[in-house]
């Protein structure tokens, strides 16, 4: 058992020895085209947005408005 465990952490720190050698986790070389891929994005979710909070607006005002008068007739 103990030579399991020494053999997993050695060869954790072996293959991950590349990834403490960078400087910076900062992902700032994207470029133009990664940003607009993710504003397209977020302009697609803010646009769904618009109709549902129109719908919940309605379902609130059905929910909790004024019932509705019957009208009878004689």
């Amino acid at each position: 058992m103990k030579n399991t465990l020494r053999n997993t952490l050695i060869a954790l720190f072996t293959f991950s020895s590349s990834a403490f050698a960078a400087g910076t986790t900062s992902a700032s070389g994207g470029g133009l085209l990664i940003s607009l891929f993710i504003g397209f994005f977020a302009l697609i979710i803010v646009c769904q947005l618009v109709p549902a909070t129109i719908m919940l607006i309605g379902v609130l005002k059905g929910l909790f408005g004024s019932a509705s008068k019957e009208v009878t007739t004689h």
